[in-house]
């Protein structure tokens, strides 16, 4: 049976409010370039990039939380470019091309192959590794693209990636289930991996009830770690059942008092905002702060005293190793780690799931299916 030469998919038109996600039922089908495989979406995770990316969110002319008055405007959020878009609108600092299939977290099956792919590939089941990488310079994160951002991605009923970002799994997991990993576990595990946490860390984890935050919490405790979460109240016990050693409340009101006689040794933030230099003034002497995020809020305030009299490390972890999206999936297939599947939507709903996501009422990820 022939492929359809449309599909359904959701299209971001610009930047700047839900209504820019727009559902079209006969999108042209993408083929496979040499080099590439086509997949058939059977489910895609939703993240922060996604909705941060959409309103411009990356512009350093915004200064602001991704809160949901902020991002739901209708409005872009940052600074325009002259040419009806954002002029550094995207993680790398550069416009975002519209229209665009956003989605990063793409789980499918691949059903034709490109150019150079063998065709034994066809019926694979795959989750996407999302870094673009340079084929000629792979090891140059300034080359680097993003799977949903630089190119088309997951809200669809087909996408196409390069045949090396398209990861082969073997699980009984649903592909709504592996469709949470690709981005949350490998920013966690990048996070982690780049701060060389390891038995010895104490991890004091902001957001922890979060896609990147849960992440985190198994992630981290799979390096033997000592794991402590921070989380609402009527998610610390979802978040305890991840793992974390101890869970305190999201924003207590003096946090040093709260973990009095604990040694924190490592911060992995994507939270930022208010009370980030009381998680500062937690590290230890030789501490390390790891950040991937600042959805509290990008613009903090540091004593430099407290960096460099206690000789504190600070790390920040965007573009991952090539090997982190191998080594998640390693952990899929042995059941070291498991999915946070919070919810799913029908693809046509994706402003729904993207609402539903924005307002943080859920633990882990949320997932749309064709």
């Amino acid at each position: 049976m022939g492929l359809p030469e449309t599909m359904r998919a959701v299209v971001t038109m610009g930047h700047g409010g839900l209504e820019q996600l727009v559902l079209h039922d006969g999108w042209p089908r993408p083929e496979a370039n040499a080099g590439e495989v086509l997949i058939e979406v059977r489910a895609c995770g939703l993240n922060n990039t996604d909705i941060n990316t959409r309103l411009g969110w990356y512009s350093k002319s915004v200064t602001e939380a991704t809160t949901p008055s902020s991002k739901e405007s209708g409005q872009s959020t940052g600074t325009p470019d002259g040419q009806g878009g954002v002029g550094d609108s995207t993680w790398g600092g550069k416009p975002l091309g519209f229209p665009r299939i956003q989605g990063a977290d793409a789980c499918g099956t691949i059903v034709a192959v490109g150019e150079g792919v063998s065709s034994a590939r066809i019926g694979e089941r795959v989750i996407t590794d999302n870094w673009l990488r340079d084929p000629d310079d792979p090891m140059n994160k300034d080359k680097a693209g993003y799977f949903g951002s630089e190119c088309n991605g997951g809200f669809a009923e087909y996408t196409v990636i390069a045949s090396q970002n398209a990861l082969a799994v073997k699980s009984d997991l649903s592909d709504a289930e592996l469709a949470t990993f690709s981005c949350s576990y490998s920013t966690a595990e990048g996070m982690l991996s780049r701060a060389k946490v390891d038995e010895t860390d104490t991890v004091l984890i902001p957001g922890a009830s979060g896609g990147v935050g849960s992440a985190l919490v198994q992630l981290a405790k799979l390096r033997k770690a000592r794991v402590i979460a921070m989380a609402g109240a009527s998610k610390q016990e979802q978040v305890a059942a991840l793992g974390a050693d101890k869970v305190i409340e999201r924003t207590p009101s003096d946090l040093q008092n709260v973990l009095a006689g604990e040694s924190v040794s490592v911060v992995a933030d994507v939270v930022g905002g208010n009370g980030w230099h009381e998680r500062i003034d937690l590290l230890t002497r030789g501490g390390r702060y790891v950040c991937s995020g600042a959805i509290a809020g990008p613009m903090v305030q540091l004593d430099l005293r407290t960096f460099y009299l206690r000789d504190l490390n600070f790390i920040g972890s965007t573009v991952i190793d090539g090997d982190v999206m191998p080594r998640v999936v390693s952990y899929i297939e042995a059941g070291a780690i498991k999915p946070a599947l919070a919810a799913t939507y029908p693809l046509e709903e994706l402003q729904a799931a993207q609402a539903a996501f924005i307002a943080k009422k859920h633990v882990g990820n949320i997932v749309v299916c064709p």
